[in-house]
């Protein structure tokens, strides 16, 4: 999440923690990490899967009972068998491992049957490179084969997923495939790799940063996988002045990668990339005070020399054999990213190191949803933009707001998770949240009901079922109306801000409530009629039930004292309206900020919406939604510039606009940035997503 600034200061000293958003409070441990570089160019990769529940697909339901006033969404039972489908499952063993992967078969010709993997899996698992396509129902691949003479795949949607038929693909490349309940079981023939082999390149004007190729030959095609994994953490050689502190780096860390094959590397190159114990250091002399003093002016002494620069560490940091899979361990250089590719005759995995590794492609992947990425140029920087661009009036495609609890607004999950659970085919995340209480910092509106509230007049999208889309700077007016006609605003919805005045809080915020602040004065109010007045205590202290028929109002520091106009028993009710009041027409409502163009015109102003400088000023991985002259949706990540960090908001702004982008909104980033297509993260690893509150997914109707 990008940070957010603090408001309440004023207000509330002791409750900082309660109202930064996720990006502030896990970027105090995570600086570095948050700041590598865009890898979005490789195969999404089996972290992907790891993170997947097994049970996502058959426990999901995307639509929410209709008998319940409350947006919430509830457990169902498994979803009805689809249509013409033999047998399917969500769980594949891949060689003995099983794993999460959405697979079904389907009768063919001659009594046969066809299998099918959801397009997602056959990238992660087996690392298939999908190549561009301009036609929905076909797939061109390319593993171990031509680029010019693809293979090309026969695709279905189905659910939330598509699903290519790897039939003939699996009898070509020799695999063995039968079903067990719930587990498609594949076997793929035993692979060696012969040889490692590492060549540089010196650096060019061009590209400033030492690239690297690794080329991993092999007797036969198999699977593989690529994972980016944490900083290398850099050990400091001693000073030799026990006075002098020794410096930190300036150097950004190498990042560490791992390559996985199904197959079993020659001895030999497990021998030579083995990591050789580190040599014993020798501490230097120590010259006592005493000894100092003794010294001459005449006495010769050596000059000291300045230690020499550490070694650069090795790009392979070790090549071993686990269970089967050879594992090759990488240290990249901060700038650099692995791009990964195959060729055949002989078979050869291409690991490429490169500053520029994102792979331009451009696929239909459904009618009227196409992902898009490839580098977006700004003056002299590079960005890297992946991108899924929507038609909303094409029949069956819809947009609403997703969120990561079932049970309430509190919770954060993987944005794949939630999509997932919500049977999503698409989404990206969404607005600000708190990432120590995970509570929403921002407007949540579905289905015409207020989730959660706007905060500070920040930017929002609002859209409905028939295409059409708003964009501007929102606030909520919501007014407490009491018998004898005293008027007393409520500052908040459903939110996580803290600030002195009334809130509100309906059903939708869980079962029940906590206080966030301390001596709150909380009143239950049933069917329009005050019926109590609790005192609050502590933050955290008390949980009052919120009735189902009613809401809670809490009233903070000065606003206490309305406690007197409000006593049990008085009548109240509650006038609502939105700033702009063009917002109150649209049903759906995600907030987040600041707002980047409107009407084609860059209307940033990030003061406005109470950001901080440093948010303002901070280069960092973005997402954003938008929408074209055409009436196309656009839902974007923007990642790490060529040899540099992400785009800061006045970049980001330009790149939407440079994008074709009539009116845009900046969605919360940095790590939460996810975009999600049909089980994947597009535009990274998921071992570098973080949790998030909500998001916006896309839905398929089915037909």
């Amino acid at each position: 999440m990008v940070k957010m600034p603090n408001c309440c200061q004023q207000q509330y000293p002791s409750a900082i923690s309660l109202i930064s958003d996720g990006f502030s409070t896990r970027r105090c441990a995570n600086a570095n990490a948050e700041r590598r570089f865009f890898w979005a160019t490789v195969s999404p990769i089996l972290l992907t899967v790891l993170c997947l529940t097994t049970t996502c697909a058959t426990n999901a339901q995307e639509s929410l009972k209709n008998t319940k006033p409350i947006p919430r969404l509830t457990s169902q039972s498994p979803a009805p068998p689809l249509t013409g489908v033999v047998s399917s499952g969500n769980q594949i063993s891949l060689n003995g491992r099983t794993l999460p992967g959405t697979w079904l078969q389907r009768p063919g010709k001659s009594g046969q049957v066809t299998t099918h993997l959801s397009d997602g899996v056959f990238r992660q698992l087996i690392g298939v490179n999908f190549l561009n396509s301009s036609n929905s129902a076909k797939q061109p691949i390319q593993w171990f084969s031509s680029v010019t003479t693809p293979l090309v795949l026969a695709t279905r949607l189905l659910g939330a997923y598509r699903y290519l038929d790897i039939t003939n693909f699996a009898q070509t490349s020799g695999w063995q495939i039968q079903t067990n309940g719930n587990i498609l079981m594949i076997a793929t023939p035993k692979a060696q790799i012969t040889n490692i082999v590492q060549s540089q390149e010196p650096p060019s004007a061009s590209a400033p940063l030492q690239q690297a190729r690794i080329l991993v030959n092999l007797d036969y095609p198999t699977p593989w996988q690529v994972a980016q994994g944490s900083a290398v953490k850099k050990i400091q050689p001693p000073s030799s002045d026990q006075d002098t502190p020794t410096p930190k780096s300036t150097t950004p860390p190498n990042r560490e990668w791992t390559v996985t094959l199904d197959g079993i590397a020659d001895p030999v190159l497990i021998e030579r990339y083995t990591p050789q114990p580190p040599a014993p250091t020798v501490a230097p002399p120590i010259l006592l005070p005493n000894l100092l003093k003794q010294l001459s002016p005449a006495t010769p002494t050596q000059p000291i020399l300045p230690a020499p620069a550490p070694a650069p560490e090795p790009l392979i940091q070790q090549v071993e054999v686990v269970k089967n899979q050879t594992i090759i361990s990488l240290s990249v250089p901060f700038g650099l990213s692995p791009q990964v590719s195959t060729v055949g005759s002989p078979n050869r995995l291409i690991i490429d190191i490169r500053p520029d590794p994102l792979e331009e492609r451009d696929i239909t992947w459904a009618p009227g949803l196409r992902w898009r990425q490839h580098y977006v140029n700004l003056g002299t920087e590079r960005f890297p933009v992946v991108w899924l661009e929507v038609n909303p009036r094409k029949f069956g495609l819809t947009l609403k707001p997703m969120w990561a609890s079932p049970d309430g607004l509190a919770g954060t999950a993987p944005l794949i998770q939630t999509a997932q659970r919500y049977l999503a085919v698409a989404g990206i995340n969404g607005g600000y949240f708190n990432r120590n209480n995970r509570l929403p910092l921002g407007a949540i509106r579905r289905d015409s009901q207020w989730l959660s509230g706007p905060i500070l007049n920040r930017g929002a999208i609002a859209w409905n079922d028939s295409g059409q889309f708003y964009f501007g700077r929102l606030t909520l007016e919501e007014t407490l109306i009491t018998a004898n006609n005293q008027r007393l605003p409520i500052l908040f919805l459903n939110s996580g801000y803290i600030q002195s005045g009334i809130a509100r809080y309906t059903p939708v915020w869980g079962s029940t409530y906590t206080p966030l602040t301390d001596n709150e004065i909380i009143l239950v109010v049933q069917k329009d009629q005050i019926t109590n007045q609790l005192p609050g205590g502590k933050v955290g202290g008390t949980v009052v039930p919120i009735p189902q028929d009613g809401y809670l109002l809490t009233l903070r520091a000065n606003a206490v004292t309305a406690a007197s106009q409000l006593p049990i028993g008085s009548a109240v009710s509650i006038s609502s309206a939105t700033a702009p009041a063009d917002f109150s027409r649209y049903p759906y409502i995600i907030g987040a900020g600041p707002l980047l163009v409107q009407n084609r015109q860059i209307v940033l102003d990030a003061k406005a919406e109470k950001f901080s400088n440093a948010f303002i000023a901070e280069k960092a991985i973005r997402s954003g939604i938008c929408t074209t002259a055409t009436g196309t949706l656009m839902i974007t990540a923007v990642h790490n510039r060529v040899g540099g960090y992400g785009p800061n908001l006045a970049e980001h702004a330009q790149l939407m606009q440079l994008m074709g982008c009539v009116d845009a909104l900046n969605l919360d980033g940095g790590s939460s940035t996810s975009l999600y297509l049909g089980g994947q993260l597009l535009d990274r690893s998921p071992s570098t997503a973080a949790r998030v509150h909500n998001g916006i997914g896309i839905f398929l109707k089915p037909r």
